[in-house]
Formats: C-alpha cells, structure tokens, sequence
C-alpha cells in the first residue's frame, strides 16, 4: 500500500509534464470541459465523455442518465479495477443522495449489472447518505446473489459508509469523497479530505504524508478552477487548528496565485526527505524496478491532475483515475 500510494503521488506530481503531448508528438493544450448545453448532447461512447459530463453535472443535473453513463464505463472498462474507480462510486453515490424520491428508478436503471462489477451498486447506495438507504439495498440484494457476503457487511455488520470511511485506507476514500462533491457540491466530502491535510507534514509515516500531499494538491488544484470549492475552503479556514489550517491557507494561497507548481516541489521534497530519513523499506531502489506497467498508468493520471487529458490516450482509456484526476472535471 505504502509503495501504491507513494508511486501515484510521485507521478501525479513529477511525470505529468513529460506526457502532456502523448499520442500526438506535440505539447498538449488544456481542454476546458464542454459548455452545459453541449454536455446534454454527448453521447456516453468512451470513458472521457462520461468525465465530460460528469464535469458539468452540477450546472446541468441529469440524474435521468446516470445508468447510461455506468453502463458506458462498464463496456469501456473504467471499473475493471474498483480501488482505480473510487471517484465514480463516489459519484453514483451522490446522485442517489441528491435525488431521494428517484432513487429507487436509479438504482434500478444500473442494471442489468455483471456480477463483478455490481460492488459499484452495493458501495452507492451505501455511501449515498439516503435515511432508507439499507431498505433500498434489501430490495435489490435478490438481483446480486453473487453479492451476498458484501451486501451482508453493508446490512448486518457495520461495513464503513463514506461519513465513515478513513481517509487513511488509501486513494479509494478521498477518490470517492470527490466524486460525492462533483455530484452534489455538498460540503461535507471537501471537510473530510481538509482534515488530511493534517497528514501533509508527517514525518514519521509515508502512507499518510503521501494522502495528505494528495489532498493538499487536488484541493488547490481544483479550487484554482471552481470558485464555488474555492469559497468552500476559505470558509472552512476559521475552524481548522494547527497543521490544517496552515496547510489549507497554503492550498488557497496557490490557488489564488496560479501558484499550485509549488505545492508540487514541496510535495515532492518533503516525500523524498522522509524517504531519505525512514526505514529500510521505504528507500529500497529495487522497489522502482518492481513498478511494472503501473508507472505508466498512474502516468496518465498525471496528466489529467494538470488538465492536460485528450480524448483517445491509451492510457486514459485504460480506466486509470485517481483523486488527482478530478481537477479535469471541474466545471469551467
């Protein structure tokens, strides 16, 4: 896990620049997400123009299309590795939690569901916040027998939900706290990875020093282009205490700046120091030969943290998404 979560910041932060023209020869231009009206238009054809859409949700809601999307994921391959797809469980979770009275319809628009992929519909409507939401799960368990040992930690043994899921589980959590926020525009997901922010100096722990340069990177990086998360931030400042509350002021400050290049050599530093400084373990070089093909799927995930993704990389249509990937889905 520690290794995982280390690579993936590693390469958000470093690798990004380098396959900013992948595929083209050229120096990438960043793409700005389609306008309202163009969003009612796509057609869900690949995983992008489910971001696409996803991306301009919140001005444009259309819960009605929220089992087509899925469905276009699925045959695209998006969920094939669920710890990879945190922000669309999150997602799905929040358009069940913002449209209470169709959720029952939504649910039932996801399937039919193949049974490896039906942990999605398990997690949403766990993490959907809905006061009948183990009802709903009950009346569905019949069509996910495959699913039976899950569905039971969710009804009968206390299986996290997202108000409860620690951040410190690794990306999947903060992954899916995003993609309740994109859904909904709620406070409550943006609260929770400020509080990793706490983690952002540690210096005795890599794992938690990685998520919490994650969440310090995405929060300046989307806030530099959402005003509304921006806003959300600023006034959550007067409640914070100690290392949050510098590191959130730091977050702003960058956004605010276009300034959001030094959270990333700060990020990188202060990784390479407690790698320097920590046990054996963790400053093993042979553990960079043990990457493999990861390196070069987390790679486009860099690409996407600086709005750099173009439709048709390779490796973005592998289903490679992590938090840093929710800059590119901020509305414009």
């Amino acid at each position: 896990m520690k290794n995982r979560l280390l690579l993936k910041l590693v390469i958000v932060l470093l690798v990004a620049p380098m396959l900013a023209g992948a595929g083209t020869g050229q120096k990438a231009t960043p793409k700005k997400a389609p306008s309202a009206a163009a969003a009612a238009k796509l057609a869900f054809t690949s995983t992008e123009s489910v971001m696409a859409w996803i991306g301009t949700y919140r001005t444009r809601p259309e819960p009605q299309r929220l089992g087509e999307a899925v469905h276009a994921l699925i045959v695209n391959g998006a969920l094939n590795d669920p710890d990879q797809a945190g922000m669309y469980f999150g997602f799905v979770a929040g358009v069940l939690g913002g449209n209470p009275n169709e959720a029952r319809q939504l649910v039932g628009s996801l399937f039919p569901m193949p049974p490896e992929h039906q942990v999605l519909v398990i997690k949403a409507i766990a993490f959907s916040g809905l006061a009948d939401w183990k009802e709903i799960l009950t009346e569905v368990s019949e069509r996910m027998p495959a699913r039976t040992v899950l569905i039971d930690k969710y009804l009968y043994k206390n299986a996290p939900t997202l108000e409860t899921l620690s951040l410190d589980t690794g990306a999947f959590a903060m992954d899916a706290n995003w993609g309740y926020y994109f859904a909904t525009g709620a406070p409550e997901p943006i609260e929770r990875i400020i509080a990793a922010l706490a983690w952002s100096t540690d210096k005795n722990n890599l794992e938690k020093l990685t998520l919490g340069n994650m969440a310090k990177w995405t929060l300046a990086s989307n806030a530099q282009r959402s005003p509304d998360l921006l806003a959300l931030c600023k006034a959550s400042v007067g409640h914070q205490q100690g290392a949050v509350a510098i590191a959130l002021k730091d977050a702003i400050d960058a956004a605010e700046t276009y300034e959001v290049g030094r959270i990333r050599k700060t990020a990188l530093a202060s990784v390479e120091e407690l790698k320097a400084k920590g046990p054996e373990s963790t400053r093993n070089s042979q553990w960079w030969g043990q990457a493999g093909t990861t390196v070069l799927a987390l790679g486009c995930v860099g690409a996407s943290v600086l709005g750099q993704v173009q439709v048709g990389i390779p490796c973005v249509l592998g289903g490679a998404l992590s938090t840093a990937a929710t800059k590119f889905l901020l509305p414009q």
